[in-house]
């Protein structure tokens, strides 16, 4: 799939609506991107609840679990699938409701200048090559795109809340997905 950012939108991403996101309130630039997991029901791939959880309208009486985030307001600018089909819920000029309290490099509120990316999954089970691929070109549209968004600003949900979260999880490639990154962005050897 091709990628393209404009007007604050991923073209070539399904476009839905989550009524969870508010204005940045500081003039700080976006220069942290945080990936998490989710999965609704937990471990459940597939489901259109986290559509439905993102936009306010999950059906608490489906699923036992779902009591238990019944009023949860949260969002993500993107959704990657386990096949890598890429949603967006809110354009990144706006501030997604995903990292909750949080802090990174001294500064908090990290939804105030970052950019959140949840993946289809778990803790325990290994993330898709399409996943993978679909996470590489977003996030190398994003780092053109923001020029603070470096490498070592590219963390998990658990380095911004640790102790309350865990996701990505250990299932997470970092060395996989950052090795990506970094080989897509090496310049061209010159020639003679």
């Amino acid at each position: 799939m091709h990628y393209s950012i404009e007007n604050n939108l991923l073209l070539g991403a399904r476009q839905r609506h989550s009524p969870n996101q508010s204005d940045r309130t500081s003039a700080e630039a976006i220069d942290l991107l945080i990936i998490h997991n989710i999965s609704l029901p937990p471990g459940e791939f597939g489901t259109a609840c986290v559509d439905a959880l993102f936009s306010n309208t999950l059906d608490t009486s489906q699923h036992p679990y779902f009591e238990t985030i019944a009023g949860l307001q949260v969002s993500s600018h993107l959704f990657v699938q386990r096949d890598g089909t890429v949603s967006q819920y809110v354009p990144f000029d706006k501030k997604a409701w995903h990292a909750g309290e949080s802090q990174f490099a001294g500064r908090t509120n990290c939804n105030d200048f970052s950019i959140g990316i949840e993946l289809e999954g778990t803790d325990f089970e290994p993330f898709t090559d399409a996943q993978y691929e679909a996470l590489v070109a977003v996030t190398l549209l994003l780092m053109q795109r923001y020029p603070g968004l470096i490498s070592d600003r590219i963390v998990g949900h658990s380095e911004v809340a640790p102790g309350r979260k865990t996701d990505p999880g250990p299932c997470f490639d970092w060395h996989r997905y950052k090795s990506s990154l970094h080989g897509a962005m090496l310049p061209e050897p010159k020639k003679d």
